[in-house]
C-alpha cells in the first residue's frame, strides 16, 4: 500500500489492485492547493467544507459518509464508527466519523476531525491499528498531549499526525507539529521522521518509523 498525504487531512491510498481511496477531500478555504485527485473511493468524516469536497475528486463510484460497515471489494472493507467533533457530544461542531479502513492484511485507521478522548468501549471498536491518521492541532480537534495519550491507548504500529497548521493555513487558530515533534522526542528518544510517502505492507510494518510527517504532495 502506497499512502501519500495531499493536505490537511486528506490521504490518497493506493493498493496493489491499483484500486485508490482518499480520504477528506478539501476546498480551497484550507489554503491548500485544490488540484485533481483521482479515486475509486471517497471517506468522508463530517461535512465540513475542509473535508467534504466530494467534487474535488474525479472517478470515484463510491462515497462513504455514514456510519456502519462498507464493502469495497472482496478484499477492502471499511468500518466506519461514529463519534463527536468537540468534547461536548457534538453539541459545538457535530459528529465525526472514523473510518477503518481493512485491505492487504492491514488496519488503516483515519480518525477524522475527532475532538474528543474515546471512551473505552470505542477504543475497542477502533481495534489496534498498523497505521494511524491523527489530528494533532487542537481547537478544532484533540491537540498534540491528547493524541500521544490516544496513541498509547491505541498501540499502533505507525502514526501519522495529521490537522496541523503549515504555511498553506498559517491564519488558522491550531498549532503547528512542532508540539507533536516535541513530544515524541521526549516519548521516543527522536523526532518524526519526514517523508514524502509511505510504502508498507502488512509484511514490513516493523520496519517503517513509528511517527513519520508526511509532506503534503501538492
Amino acid at each position: 500500500m502506497l499512502i501519500q498525504c495531499l493536505g490537511h487531512s486528506k490521504f490518497l491510498l493506493t493498493l496493489q489492485s491499483g484500486y485508490r481511496i482518499v480520504t477528506d477531500p478539501f476546498d480551497a478555504s484550507t489554503g491548500y492547493p485544490v488540484g485533481d485527485t483521482e479515486a475509486d473511493a471517497v471517506l468522508v468524516s463530517h461535512h465540513h467544507s475542509d473535508h467534504d469536497a466530494v467534487d474535488t475528486v474525479k472517478g470515484y463510484t463510491v462515497v462513504i459518509d455514514s456510519e456502519g460497515v462498507h464493502t469495497l471489494n472482496p478484499q477492502i472493507r471499511v468500518r466506519s464508527l461514529a463519534c463527536f467533533h468537540d468534547d461536548q457530544k457534538g453539541a459545538l461542531r457535530g459528529n465525526n466519523l472514523i473510518h477503518c479502513i481493512e485491505a492487504e492484511g492491514m488496519s488503516v485507521v483515519h480518525l477524522g476531525d475527532l475532538g474528543h478522548m474515546p471512551d473505552n468501549a470505542l477504543a475497542e471498536r477502533i481495534g489496534h491499528p498498523d497505521v494511524l491518521m491523527i489530528p494533532v492541532g487542537g481547537y478544532y480537534t484533540i491537540d498534540a498531549k491528547t493524541a500521544m495519550d490516544l496513541c498509547d491507548m491505541l498501540c499502533p504500529k505507525v502514526i501519522l499526525p495529521m490537522h496541523y497548521r503549515t504555511a498553506f493555513n498559517s491564519e488558522w487558530p491550531i498549532a503547528e507539529k512542532d508540539e507533536l515533534a516535541m513530544l515524541c522526542e521526549k516519548k521516543f528518544g527522536s523526532q518524526p521522521e519526514e517523508l514524502d510517502l509511505l510504502r508498507v505492507t502488512a509484511d514490513d510494518l516493523s520496519c517503517q518509523p513509528h511517527v513519520a510527517f508526511l509532506r503534503a504532495q501538492v
